[in-house]
């Protein structure tokens, strides 16, 4: 199964790291309510980076270690090219 990576800009600019086999899935969930508990006090925004292509335990490290990042630290990444994301928001998996 093909796992992702994904940051979601919450409404209070906060970012929300996650991983999904969807992502758009995932953020129709987080933004209904019946995702993470983390958006009970604050709303989802939109999904500004997705990082496909890996496994269940590489994606979970890989979380793990983008959720360990300072806040410059993740906007580097997000700008960076291994953001999936086009200017459509669609990641390369989902065209």
């Amino acid at each position: 199964m093909n796992w992702s990576v994904y940051i979601i800009l919450c409404t209070d600019k906060s970012l929300y790291t996650g991983i999904s086999t969807n992502v758009s899935r995932r953020f129709a969930q987080h933004a209904s309510l019946k995702g993470a508990k983390y958006f009970r006090g604050r709303q989802p925004s939109e999904v500004i980076y997705v990082e496909n292509g890996h496994n269940r335990s590489s994606a979970g490290k890989r979380e793990i270690a983008i959720k360990k990042l300072n806040r410059q630290e993740k906007f580097q990444l997000i700008a960076s090219g291994l953001n999936m994301l086009d200017a459509n928001g669609l990641s390369s998996m989902q065209r």
